[in-house]
């Protein structure tokens, strides 16, 4: 059990820091800071660079503890939380990811879910720390917090697109 959550925690954080990766820098595929908030804007979101530095930021970070199994259950709830919102964007798309749709962010955050839940296993930084087992409620919690804060940051950044149309229309014109 203690390998196959090393290997879940190392796949699964990693690919979530990668992905922060990618909204910061040309590292990794990414189109740097510019392209990140470029990308950002694209999708609706308020913010412009602050929006790409902290996302970015927080999957990085969400990653990299997930990936060591460090402070896992607030881990897994960021890693959690910034994959819903990228969810939420490719909700109209549908569920399968050939149709760039919502299938691997829901995937991430599953696991990411899992992860709080099962607690980093033997070999991670928590159980070295003696932080594990991790209580029942901070990985309940975790499970809670995740998705919701990732709901809330979508409700509070994202534009409407009538407002999203407007904007662009008003730039095109100036």
């Amino acid at each position: 059990m203690n390998t196959g959550l090393l290997v879940l925690r190392l796949a699964v954080g990693l690919l979530v820091a990668g992905h922060g990766v990618q909204k910061v820098s040309f590292h990794l595929g990414g189109a740097g800071l510019a392209g990140g908030t470029e990308e950002f804007r694209h999708d609706g979101f308020r913010g412009g660079r602050l929006t790409a530095v902290v996302a970015g930021g927080s999957q990085i970070g969400a990653g990299l503890f997930l990936a060591a199994g460090l402070l896992t259950p607030l881990a897994a709830m960021a890693a959690a939380g910034v994959m819903t919102v990228a969810g939420t964007v490719k909700l109209p798309k549908g569920l399968w990811v050939q149709n760039d749709g919502y299938e691997y962010p829901l995937v991430l955050v599953l696991v990411s879910a899992a992860l709080a839940l099962t607690g980093p296993g033997r070999w991670s930084l928590d159980e070295a720390a003696g932080l594990t087992p991790w209580p029942l409620w901070t990985g309940v919690a975790a499970v809670v917090a995740g998705p919701a804060s990732g709901l809330l940051t979508r409700a509070v950044l994202h534009r409407p697109s009538a407002a999203r149309e407007g904007a662009r229309r008003a730039r095109a014109a100036g």
